[in-house]
């Protein structure tokens, strides 16, 4: 899709009811400010800084080597240099469609555990099909009535450090869904549509309905009529002896990209995957999972959300390339994923804030009893190839299943409130004890992304900020050292966090390095160049192994984001740090020897706990 159509304002469906200002957004979005393209030597120098922790000293000077002979004047640094330049001059952002090509749709791995998040929402208070129905109708209704403001262009514009930020992926995330494809994959946007989509998708017994959301003058269904409507689709969809359909979307992108084309040859098929993929957003209505204790249910949530528990329980309930997907369990379990191909995290942490604070309001408003006409149940013609595929399918995803290690911990001892009584960020507060967990474990730094919102600029998405410093890795060594005074040990946290701040602060203005790197070596490979040594080089491909992958998606409601590893020997780490509490989810793999989830949640808990205990014991020096 054109970057026109991305920003076109004037398509946008509008419930009749609504009075909007037209152009808002596209007025909002034109004000705001370019990507820029760092200074070069500035990046180099900042690249060699970030090595230091986690390289030898004689790897570090050969790439300082390497680094001297690619900024040299007239070299091939400068040259790249101009090209990102250029682009940036042409171009609303010479990063956003590199990004989403390199990061995403020729990402070839499973969406599933390797790219989409999913969402663990407080447990709700019901055990039957009503509950379940109820709650649903309401969580649609919620969504319909965030959805009025983005139509509208009335979604209040958000701030970060008193900037503007961009609202783009708002108008990502609803109506669109991924495509597969052989060898790289697109994202189908029907928001923008001559005829935009009115109804969602619902997904029971792995069957797939469509239900129409609007009634004929274009006013949202009532969470009443909602009900009503999916206790249909319930009662229509009562065997389970369906082929779970859903489940070939879970599988390595290339398989999934053949049998795809291989589904859609048969006309009924290609109707129904092309009514998912239009649908607003999906709704999965899950049967109840193996019960667990109290203790791990959380874990066990995450997981279904993450990738629906094996083909056995939920796996076969869901279109992973929905942007989309709200997940209910008849359990009480609750929660959604999304891909990730269109928005970061924050975005649909709005959405869930806002569908959470509606579900509470209790006045249901009795609508008037037009009978409505049965939703669609959508058919599949399933041919022997294709019921081979679901069964391949099967299999990979239940090797991921029993793959992948998930902890999910809520940190009772203090939340957001106890770093800022100290005067230190919370994000780096809990960035410093994760570095601190993991020295402790391992006796070793590694390297650390945190992800930082590029959102400040148009069409941004995000940048690295590289967690492991030469700051952290002097105070994770002398904080179990018996030699070292408590003060000592204070002042490098403190030297630690005000480090982190100050490349958290660097990386939201787009001064970071790891995307600055990767346009450098994109531009190469576009200019149909040799690839440039420093790209070639070992430390590189260390500084680019990230063994933790991290980030802060904060809520007001009480939810954790989770996420796999991107590496095999890593770890995924997402926490909500809330006032009082901290919500953490880490993930591994078991097929990984060396690392374990509920290991690391454990040391995290004692890194925090020590850090705070340090900061109480000691007075308080002058800052």
């Amino acid at each position: 899709m054109g970057k026109q159509a991305v920003l076109k304002g004037a398509g946008l469906v509008k419930p009749v009811s609504v009075t909007r200002i037209p152009g808002r957004y596209l007025v909002h979005q034109e004000g705001l400010p370019k990507l820029p393209v760092p200074p070069l030597r500035q990046t180099m120098g900042r690249y060699l800084a970030a090595l230091q922790p986690i390289v030898s000293q004689e790897e570090l000077e050969h790439t300082r080597k390497l680094v001297e002979e690619f900024q040299s004047p007239g070299g091939v640094g400068e040259r790249l240099q101009k090209g990102l330049e250029r682009k940036a001059r042409k171009t609303e952002n010479w990063l956003s469609d590199w990004w989403l090509q390199t990061a995403y749709l020729e990402y070839r791995l499973p969406v599933v555990v390797h790219s989409s998040p999913g969402v663990v929402l407080p447990r709700l208070q019901f055990h039957d099909r009503q509950g379940q129905m109820w709650h649903a109708a309401k969580l649609i209704a919620g969504v319909l009535d965030f959805k009025s403001m983005i139509d509208n262009e009335t979604l209040p514009v958000e701030y970060l450090g008193g900037k503007p930020l961009c609202m783009n992926q708002y108008y990502q995330i609803l109506s669109s869904c991924r495509i597969p494809g052989p060898k790289r994959d697109s994202v189908v946007n029907h928001a923008l549509s001559m005829k935009p989509p009115s109804h969602i998708t619902v997904v029971h017994n792995f069957q797939f309905f469509v239900l129409d959301v609007y009634n004929s003058d274009g006013s949202p269904l009532t969470v009443d009529q909602i009900y009503v409507q999916l206790e249909k689709i319930w009662n229509s969809s009562l065997q389970t002896n369906k082929e779970p359909i859903g489940i070939l979307t879970s599988q390595h992108r290339n398989t999934w990209g053949k049998a795809y084309n291989n589904l859609i040859k048969d006309k009924t098929n290609k109707e129904s995957v092309r009514a998912i993929q239009k649908s607003i957003f999906t709704v999965c209505l899950d049967a109840p999972m193996p019960r667990v204790s109290d203790e791990l249910y959380r874990s066990r949530v995450a997981t279904q959300m993450l990738h629906g528990g094996g083909s056995r329980w939920n796996s076969g309930n869901r279109w992973f390339d929905k942007t989309l997907q709200f997940i209910i369990g008849e359990d009480g379990s609750c929660g959604l994923m999304y891909e990730h191909a269109p928005a970061e995290g924050p975005p649909i942490v709005a959405l869930v804030d806002h569908v959470v604070e509606y579900t509470k309001k209790s006045e249901t408003v009795r609508a008037p009893m037009i009978p409505l006409a049965m939703p669609q149940k959508l058919r599949f013609n399933i041919t022997p190839e294709i019921k081979k595929d679901i069964e391949k399918a099967k299999q990979n995803l239940n090797i991921m299943v029993q793959e992948l290690d998930v902890k999910v911990m809520v940190f009772s001892h203090f939340g957001k409130e106890f770093p800022k009584s100290q005067k230190m960020s919370p994000d780096a507060f809990i960035q410093i004890a994760l570095q601190l967990a993991y020295y402790r474990i391992y006796g070793l730094c590694c390297s650390t992304y945190e992800s930082a919102s590029l959102r400040m600029f148009r069409l941004g998405r995000t940048d690295t900020i590289r967690s492991c410093s030469q700051e952290s890795l002097l105070f994770v060594q002398a904080m179990d050292n018996a030699a070292k005074q408590n003060q000592e040990k204070v002042d490098l946290l403190q030297k630690a966090i005000r480090a982190h701040r100050a490349y958290t602060d660097m990386a939201i203005q787009g001064q970071a390095i790891d995307r600055h790197l990767l346009g450098l070596k994109l531009q190469a490979i576009e200019d149909l160049t040799t690839i440039p040594e420093i790209f070639m080089d070992t430390a590189y491909a260390v500084a680019s192994h990230f063994n933790l992958s991290t980030s802060q998606v904060p809520a007001q409601t009480d939810c954790v984001m989770c996420f796999g590893p991107v590496v095999p020997d890593g770890y995924g780490v997402c926490y909500n740090p809330m006032a009082e509490h901290i919500n953490f989810s880490v993930s591994a793999f078991n097929s990984c020897a060396e690392t374990n989830a509920a290991r690391l949640s454990h040391f995290l808990e004692e890194a925090l706990i020590d850090m705070r205990d340090l900061l109480m014991q000691t007075p308080r020096s002058k800052l």
